[in-house]
């Protein structure tokens, strides 16, 4: 069996405040892309991994590996051989271990049907897991697991990835945030949400990363519909009104920036 990983995006990402167990109290809208990395299974006497793709070296502890905990997380009469493409950067804001994990709970779905329990098992393993295993336009609150799906007026449009190839780590980001509280996420359609909502990361991330701040820069110059830095980054995207335009800017930014890394596809 074959499933894709689709890299996941913060349309928007509002921080409201620093909760009393150390992690904080988030509004987010999750949108996700038509790529990712892909894993494939086949019955083996024991659960196993093996990692493959462009960065897939960067995964040195297979045991650690968010993959063998969703493992172990989900039973099954056979052991399980997965095989990690890892095309995502590892630490850019994309979900990637996220997505992963949530690919691996469509697998188990496929074959023996999710448990009743499936959201709680997702969401131990990490706070984006469980909008992973749905890979559907969502709202998300508390840490990002109380999740309410909605329909989206963007589904289809044209999106860019880009990542400056410098990993990031998400509680130094977190930790730098600034305390204020700038209100919640708009009300509206998806489309009125990201155009009104904002990354409250973005500060904190530039400072720990400038090349942030440059991919940002870069994208506007391609006139984007919405350019926006993922997660707790250093990955930032930009929406477009058609993949011609996507692919121009494309184009211009791997003449530009040939070191930097892009995935272009659209949004689910």
């Amino acid at each position: 069996m074959i499933e894709t990983a689709y890299a996941k995006i913060n349309l928007a990402l509002h921080v409201r405040r620093r909760r009393e167990d150390g992690y904080h109290a988030l509004e987010t809208l999750f949108a996700f892309v038509d790529a990712g990395d892909a894993l494939s299974v086949q019955p083996a006497p024991q659960d196993q991994l093996r990692m493959l793709g462009e960065f897939g070296n960067q995964l040195t502890d297979p045991f650690g590996n968010i993959v063998m905990q969703a493992l172990s997380a989900l039973p099954r009469p056979q052991g399980w051989a997965v095989t990690l493409e890892k095309n995502l950067p590892v630490a850019a804001g994309l979900g990637g271990g996220s997505a992963d994990a949530g690919a691996l709970f469509r697998l188990y779905d496929r074959e023996y049907g999710l448990p009743d329990d499936w959201h709680e098992r997702a969401a131990k393993l990490g706070a984006d897991v469980p909008a992973c295993v749905r890979s559907v336009t969502a709202a998300g609150r508390g840490t990002g697991t109380e999740l309410a799906e909605v329909d989206s007026d963007l589904a289809g449009m044209p999106v860019l990835l880009v990542n400056p190839r410098v990993p990031l780590s998400t509680g130094p980001v977190f930790k730098g945030w600034d305390g204020v509280d700038l209100g919640p996420l708009p009300e509206g359609p998806v489309s009125s949400i990201s155009r009104n909502g904002r990354n409250d990361l973005e500060a904190s991330a530039i400072a720990l990363c400038p090349a942030v701040a440059r991919v940002l820069a870069a994208l506007a110059e391609t006139q984007p519909w919405l350019a926006r830095m993922s997660g707790s980054g250093a990955t930032c995207f930009a929406l477009y009104e058609d993949a011609a335009q996507r692919d121009a800017a494309a184009a211009a930014l791997a003449t530009a920036q040939p070191g930097w890394w892009q995935l272009a596809g659209a949004l689910r």
